[in-house]
């Protein structure tokens, strides 16, 4: 006989929200390769040889506990307007606060409360797809999912909270100091090792949608890899790759998935590109509100790459070269591979680790020339002679035996009478200087 999977044996609890589960059997939580992991196939085929004793483990033993949507509108003070996080795809997300109260055990800690928008692009499969992948996955650079609601047509995710919001809102957020070189360095190695994980398992993962609002990040700057919504099972045995209709974020997909609905782990390598230049340069991917040749992020800056003499019109001028040039220099080169055309030409991402490790070490130190700037009438008092005795800009040479970038600017006062207020009046000093010398 052959037994009939549903989704009532795989969510307990999920359609009958009287009861909620109880604690369940716990089950250590093993790295990626070293167990069964149940995949959305599996769900799918009516003859898979799992039992419903091997899902449920697989799943409700992985520490994940479900809510019913009461429980959720409490934590949440009924999806308050005041909690709103943010809202993606998937719908909106609230900040919530559980603890031991709602579930013996439970630790006490803020949640993002992930609510499903029945009017959006997304749905059931997509609400699936994140508990079957992160109910199952455990990993330091993936966001901890805590639990889930399915009550009548409600579907909700409930994840750890991250203080810090996603790079996307710390990389181009506006009216604020832009983010420090060193932290875009660890953040990038942090979703670098988040997607060799997915990548290196005994069933692969290919996460489809690695971009900016789906990194998210704790007060450390830790990135964590969100929203596995549209995450695939990745090719097994002798496959080549995954044929499935095209999906993901503009500016974002490789090239060759949109031409052929091919899907690799190279597909996820160019969109961490895109990403890492994006870090780079402080600018998004696709934006119409810049010139026409600059609007495609990768189409423009991906020729400059290579040449240290244009890398400083890609990096982010907001920096004021508070940056290693030789780790941008390195940033820059593995950027170039990662958005090749040709997909076999891309490092695999476990490569990336590697290139990305090292640059961890590099400080945001930087000796630059001055710029003088005009003080106001009332700041000039009386200086001393070293303070007038300033000739001419000077660039030092780095501990590493490379040039200083130019330009980035520091502010010194100088008295008005070493200033020259504009190229007119300046004309007009050394022409009166001129014809005083002549006729004497």
């Amino acid at each position: 006989m052959t037994l009939k999977i549903t989704w009532k044996t795989i969510m307990p609890g999920c359609y009958k929200t009287e009861t909620p589960i109880a604690e369940s059997r716990k089950k250590p939580v093993l790295k990626q390769g070293s167990f069964q992991r149940l995949s959305l196939s599996d769900l799918s085929n009516p003859g898979s040889p799992l039992s419903v004793d091997d899902i449920s483990n697989s799943l409700i033993g992985s520490n994940l506990y479900t809510f019913t949507l009461a429980e959720l509108r409490e934590i949440t003070h009924n999806f308050s307007p005041s909690n709103l996080l943010g809202e993606g795809g998937f719908g909106p997300v609230y900040k919530g606060f559980i603890d031991e109260k709602l579930r013996p055990k439970l630790k006490a800690q803020p949640v993002a409360v992930k609510l499903l928008d029945l009017d959006g692009l997304q749905g059931h499969r997509e609400w699936l797809a994140e508990i079957i992948f992160l109910g199952q996955l455990r990993h330091p650079h993936l966001v901890k999912l805590i639990g889930y609601c399915c009550e009548d047509e409600h579907r909700l995710l409930i994840y750890e909270y991250m203080a810090r919001g996603s790079l996307e809102n710390q990389l181009f957020r506006r009216y604020s100091a832009a983010l420090p070189w060193s932290a875009r360095m660890k953040i990038l190695f942090g979703a670098a090792k988040g997607l060799a994980f997915l990548h290196e398992g005994d069933k692969p993962v290919i996460y489809r949608d690695f971009k900016a609002s789906n990194i998210l990040l704790d007060p450390d700057y830790t990135a964590k890899l969100s929203d596995f919504g549209l995450a695939k099972d990745g090719p097994e045995g002798d496959e080549t790759h995954v044929s499935t209709r095209i999906m993901g974020t503009h500016g974002y997909a490789a090239p060759e998935y949109i031409m052929t609905g091919h899907l690799t782990t190279m597909s996820d390598v160019y969109s961490f590109g895109v990403v890492l230049l994006e870090v780079i340069s402080g600018k998004r991917s696709m934006d119409k509100t810049r010139p026409s040749r600059e609007q495609n992020l990768v189409e423009w800056a991906r020729p400059m790459l290579k040449d240290p003499r244009k890398l400083d019109r890609v990096i982010d001028s907001r920096l004021e070269g508070l940056f290693s040039t030789k780790g941008a220099q390195k940033a820059a080169e593995l950027a170039y591979k990662c958005l090749s055309h040709q997909a076999k030409a891309r490092p695999a991402m476990s490569d990336v680790v590697k290139i990305l490790e090292p640059l961890q070490d590099f400080d945001d130190t930087v000796i630059s020339p001055f710029v003088y700037v005009v003080p106001a009438e009332g700041e000039v008092g009386d200086e001393s002679e070293s303070e007038k005795d300033i000739s001419h800009q000077e660039i030092k040479e780095r501990d590493d035996g490379q040039q200083n970038r130019p330009a980035w600017r520091h502010r010194i006062k100088l008295p008005l009478s070493l200033v020259a207020y504009s190229e007119s009046a300046l004309y007009k000093k050394f022409r009166h200087e001129l014809n005083t010398q002549t006729y004497q």
